[in-house]
């Protein structure tokens, strides 16, 4: 199938009840920059360009749960994050505040939780 017009992703939004503290969170974890801030929405951008991430603020949000578990909020995605050293990625990230999910379904990979509880996947390039 072909597309009528040129269509480009250009950032992954995350809901959160303080969009300016998650996105502090990402800079600290990531390196990226601040691109716009305002009071309900923050976006970061990589300075080589890409897709970026937006922190949106979301009154009514509940923290997710990982794994999925019935009658609970379910997460809707996740973020995945290459890393060549998995260690010390797991330790810079729990570092900027990030939290170690007790479940790790795999050895080279681990699940971590930001602060609003969103997972995000630190995974081993090989």
């Amino acid at each position: 199938m072909s597309v009528p017009t040129r269509l480009t992703l250009t950032t992954v939004n995350l809901d959160t009840p303080d969009p300016a503290a998650l996105a502090r969170f990402y800079v600290r974890l990531l390196g990226w920059q601040i691109k716009v801030e305002e009071a309900d929405d923050v976006i970061l951008h990589h300075a080589d360009g890409g897709v970026g991430l937006s922190f949106q603020r979301e009154r009514a949000y509940v923290r997710p749960t990982w794994p999925a578990q019935p009658g609970r909020q379910q997460m809707s995605m996740h973020l995945e994050i290459g890393v060549e050293d998995l260690d010390a990625a797991v330790a810079h990230a729990l570092a900027c505040g990030a939290t170690l999910a007790e479940f790790q379904p795999q050895d080279d990979v681990r699940v971590c939780l930001d602060p609003d509880g969103h997972p995000f996947c630190l995974w081993l390039m090989h």
